[in-house]
């Protein structure tokens, strides 16, 4: 039986919230249909200029030459990372200690393609040159995530972008992107998605993140490595009889929310400075890169989940669903600006933080 987590109906019940685009339910689905034309054809396993159209589409809006549409952003790194280390014969990648392929996907590199992740950087910073130059191991290939979600969305400059695309570029070395938030960053480096992308060789992007799609993902490269990687996605199921419910989602959201991303960077900077104004409360980074950061409250978690509990009920205003601890006296949420910020008008948000200020000094 689903047991009900107070913490998050207390969220659920509020009538705006500061982060996201809203409730995740059948509804997304639902708008994303209204506008099509119900006879139009469905693209079957991974074919048909419904899914092509699509494809086509994101190629060129990241700078290359193809791309395929995954349905989950896990299946295709670890066939991007597979194709990249059978081509250089090195079956050995480097990526950050909190990747997601590290923490959140129980060893699949390892234990389907046995690939041996090389950690890099301590896990409280993003990768630096100095930690590629540094290697002693040899690899196929390194990945970057932009930005580093489990640091609270930290980004390094883009100077040392560059100078890590160029020493890889020197030494045979291929880049992947881990862009699940890819166009998030594109406002804080003043750059398109394809200037960021053409220092990689190979990059992902998700489609339910900052787009807010169903699910699904975009994996982009040359010619022959998206060929390669349609081969590898048959080979572990992804070539479903139509994606269609997700590609339409997909395509809605991006055309909806591509010129928003300024928009949700901007709120995320006026938002943290608003948690940074309170008692006992910081944010990581202090100022945001992205529409992304993390929240740390000095107080142990079971306190803070009361006072937001009753600041959510007493306001109707959602400050996180999401809270974990960092340790006996500190926990820490996720944000992620969304369309929801933009909705709060300036006088209530002042008083949600004015009473959050309160109640951290009471504590």
């Amino acid at each position: 039986m689903y047991k009900i987590n107070p913490f998050s109906e207390s969220f659920k019940n509020t009538n705006q919230q500061l982060v996201g685009h809203g409730v995740r339910n059948i509804q997304i689905l639902k708008d994303a249909l209204n506008e099509l034309d119900g006879n139009e054809e469905s693209d079957v396993y991974g074919a048909g200029n419904f899914i092509e159209d699509f494809q086509n589409k994101m190629a060129e809006f990241l700078g290359k030459e193809s791309a395929v549409f995954f349905p989950s952003g896990t299946m295709a790194q670890q066939i991007a990372l597979r194709i990249w280390c059978d081509q250089k014969g090195i079956n050995k990648v480097a990526y950050h200690p909190l990747s997601h392929l590290e923490i959140h996907e129980e060893d699949g590199l390892k234990k389907l393609h046995n690939i041996e992740p090389i950690l890099l950087a301590d896990k409280s910073r993003v990768i630096e040159l100095e930690d590629v130059l540094a290697m002693n191991e040899e690899i196929s290939c390194l990945l970057l995530e932009l930005p580093q979600r489990e640091i609270g969305g930290q980004l390094p400059s883009y100077e040392t972008l560059e100078s890590i695309s160029s020493y890889c570029r020197e030494k045979g070395i291929k880049l992947q992107l881990d862009g699940a938030r890819l166009m998030e960053i594109l406002p804080y480096y003043k750059k398109t998605a394809a200037e960021v992308c053409s220092l990689f060789d190979s990059v992902y992007m998700s489609f339910y993140k900052g787009i807010g799609g169903v699910a699904g993902a975009i994996l982009a490269g040359d010619t022959d490595f998206i060929n390669e990687s349609k081969v590898w996605k048959r080979r572990h199921g992804g070539d479903l009889i139509s994606l269609y419910p997700y590609i339409i989602s997909a395509n809605v959201y991006f055309d909806q929310r591509a010129n928003k991303m300024e928009q949700y960077y901007h709120n995320a900077v006026e938002l943290a400075e608003l948690f940074n104004s309170c008692h006992g409360i910081n944010t990581i980074p202090q100022i945001p890169v992205s529409n992304m950061f993390h929240v740390h409250y000095n107080a142990p978690l079971e306190k803070i989940k009361q006072i937001i509990i009753a600041l959510q009920e007493e306001t109707k205003i959602g400050i996180t669903s999401n809270l974990r601890p960092v340790n006996e006296d500190v926990c820490y949420s996720e944000i992620s600006i969304g369309d929801q910020y933009s909705a709060i008008s300036k006088e209530d948000l002042q008083n949600v933080f004015k009473k959050l200020n309160e109640e951290m000094k009471s504590i």
